[in-house]
């Protein structure tokens, strides 16, 4: 527990995550940025149920299980992290999960690799969908729903990324014990950054600091959309925290940090110069990323730094937030740079 503040009413949760994770130096990196560089380790939060969306589904899978449902409903990419983190969470909790997946032809769903292997291991039940059908995926969701009763079930949906009020407060969570990883560090300008790819985890990370006081400035770098767009997801999801939960704090829009201009050639879409920057740090730190999250955001970080050295601050702290098992599919554009 944090010894800055009392912690707020956390809701009930059940036990998914390995945490706290740890706060490592990246000290090669580090020099060559010319910052001091230090990585929260949420790609330890376990090894099948890893990465940043195993906190919020300990608050998820625990408001499911008072509700009385026996299935888990999510969507996301083909490659989702948060579907496959889902499908686990269900099984080792004794539920069903399906799973509404966007691909580029349904008809021909890809190969059953990296994750798309473990949602099958998993046992969940897979939906292919369009590109195009993704702009309606909560109503395709309330129709699995509608599925799931008629069999006689009880589902409970959770959005893309577990990106809602509940599930944010896993990132709360991450704040207080940043709080903690940072007590015993020299004072510094501090600034905290991660992927933002459905605002969930920066809601958490928003709030948290708020709650915490925590003595850095916390900034996404958006892997999709824009600014505008994150700093909108971001404020309605703390607004109804602060609402539902009755916080004693607000967020206002000027607020909400975004690094914008780093999406590069789409979600889930890697440039070579991406690519290189992954096998950079792991050849420098041993320090694996993802191409889709951590990968792009990292990229953006050390841009931002080529061009503006002192832009955030003395220390950075990145949060890794997992999603290994999606280098896998990106082995034969990773070749030749290896």
């Amino acid at each position: 527990m944090s010894l800055h503040r009392l912690p707020p009413p956390y809701p009930r949760r059940v036990p998914l995550a390995r945490t706290g994770t740890p706060l490592e130096a990246l000290p090669r990196t580090s020099a060559a940025l010319g910052v001091e560089l230090l990585v929260k380790r949420d790609d330890l939060t376990g090894a099948e149920l890893t990465g940043n969306k195993v906190r919020k589904l300990e608050f998820l899978v625990a408001e499911a299980e008072d509700a009385g449902a026996d299935t888990l409903i999510t969507c996301g990419g083909e490659q989702s992290n948060h579907c496959r983190a889902t499908a686990l969470a269900a099984a080792r909790r004794g539920l069903a999960s399906r799973l509404i997946l966007r691909t580029d032809d349904p008809g021909h769903p890809p190969a059953a690799t990296a994750n798309i292997l473990l949602d099958r291991l998993a046992g969940a039940h897979l939906r292919w969908i369009s590109r195009l059908d993704w702009s309606r995926r909560n109503a395709i969701m309330a129709e699995e729903a509608a599925a799931v009763r008629a069999g006689g079930g009880t589902p409970y949906v959770i959005p893309e990324g577990g990106s809602n009020a509940m599930g944010s407060w896993g990132y709360v969570a991450a704040v207080e014990e940043l709080v903690d990883d940072l007590a015993g560090l020299p004072p510094r300008p501090t600034t905290i950054l991660y992927a933002c790819g459905s605002g969930g985890t920066g809601a958490g990370l928003v709030l948290g600091a708020k709650l915490f006081g925590l003595d850095a400035k916390v900034a996404g770098i958006n892997v999709c959309d824009d600014r505008a767009y994150f700093v909108r997801v971001i404020g309605r999801i703390c607004d109804e925290m602060i609402g539902r939960w009755r916080l004693p704090v607000t967020v206002e829009p000027d607020q909400i940090e975004l690094v914008d201009g780093h999406v590069g050639a789409g979600y889930a879409k890697s440039r070579p110069e991406e690519l290189a920057t992954i096998r950079d740090l792991c050849r420098r730190d041993g320090l694996v990323l993802d191409p889709v999250y951590t990968g792009k955001a990292f990229h953006g970080l050390v841009t931002e730094l080529a061009q503006d050295r002192a832009r955030f601050g003395e220390r950075i702290v990145f949060i890794h937030t997992g999603g290994v098992f999606g280098l896998f599919p990106a082995a034969a554009a990773l070749a030749p740079l290896l």
